[in-house]
């Protein structure tokens, strides 16, 4: 309370210390932090605005609608919401698990020597541009998943109906969500690390002390202090897995059916608007494509409001700092 009264514009008044330069400094950094919620409301202004044709003439069957239909006007966001949450949540599979060992050597195991090295690295993947890793993603790793990946995945799963058919030379959701899952791990995997760097030292060794194994301090001290900030982690990581356009765009192909083969091709709510905006031929359909871009920003920011939710969560839980 001390802190707050001291940082108080009204109470340096009272107490007639306050000077230009304070008053300066508390407008300055006030309209920095206001301006994020004035472009944020002014964005979603204007999206409504755009997509109000769209919302008044489907409604919210626009939601469950399988249609995308140019040529009559007729169009529906049921395939590319199914899309966006199967490839963001199959990703999320993947890099939560990795991005977490990945930590725990960084933090735990490494020698010194080369924690530096690995973990500068692992955060360079953050910044590979979306087209670069698109474009890897088709003239490497589509091939690779056909001539390897696919065949012992079909052979080992195909009776499932994630694997069910032989993969076929071309885009495919499988080679999305391993673009997403690269993308996802630096994000996760750099949480991770400053989570469980924050752990009191006199807990590992205490732990240590008591005959403890490596193991056993992991899944006994480190994993329980910090499991909710590496669920915040996960949902960061899946905010930003959902939002990907253009990489996606480049490996996913343009399917509008509703598939739970990985080997097919598929669409998400980004790669539909990245890939027709341009093109879009119709009012009707531009409407659409931003209708497509409202869901998106409605899931974005319920993504990114639980993270926060379950940061000030874990916060309290330490002892009430951010």
């Amino acid at each position: 309370m001390a802190t707050r009264s001291i940082a108080d514009p009204a109470a340096l008044k009272r107490r007639g210390r306050i000077n230009p330069g304070d008053a300066v400094l508390y407008g300055v950094t006030l309209a920095a932090a206001l301006s994020a919620l004035v472009l944020l409301v002014l964005l979603a202004r204007e999206m409504l605005a755009d997509a109000w044709p769209a919302m008044k003439e489907f409604g919210l069957g626009f939601l469950t609608s399988r249609t995308w239909n140019p040529a009559e006007d007729v169009y529906g966001a049921a395939t590319f919401i199914f899309g966006t949450a199967l490839t963001s949540f199959a990703a999320l599979l993947l890099a939560a698990p990795l991005s977490i060992a990945i930590a725990l050597f960084l933090t735990e195991l490494a020698p010194p020597y080369i924690r530096g090295p690995i973990g500068a690295l692992v955060e360079m993947l953050a910044a590979v541009p979306s087209v670069v890793l698109g474009l890897w993603g088709i003239l490497v790793m589509g091939p690779w998943i056909v001539d390897h990946v696919g065949p012992f995945l079909h052979r080992t799963l195909g009776w499932t109906p994630f694997f069910k058919t032989e993969p076929v030379t071309g885009p495919s959701i499988l080679s999305a969500i391993l673009i997403l899952t690269i993308m996802m791990i630096p994000i996760i995997s750099s949480i991770c690390r400053e989570l469980f760097l924050s752990v009191p030292r006199e807990l590992k060794e205490g732990a240590l002390a008591l005959g403890a194994t490596r193991w056993e301090v992991v899944k006994g001290v480190i994993f329980p202090y910090a499991k909710a900030g590496i669920a915040a982690a996960m949902i960061l990581g899946l905010g930003r897995a959902v939002g990907e356009a253009i990489a996606v765009t480049q490996v996913i192909g343009n399917n509008e059916a509703i598939t739970w083969n990985l080997f097919e091709p598929g669409d998400t709510l980004a790669s539909r608007i990245a890939s027709l905006y341009q093109g879009a031929t119709t009012s009707m359909q531009v409407s659409s494509l931003v209708y497509l871009g409202v869901i998106l920003l409605a899931f974005s920011l319920l993504v990114n409001i639980a993270a926060q939710v379950v940061v000030h969560r874990v916060a309290r839980r330490h002892g009430g700092h951010a």
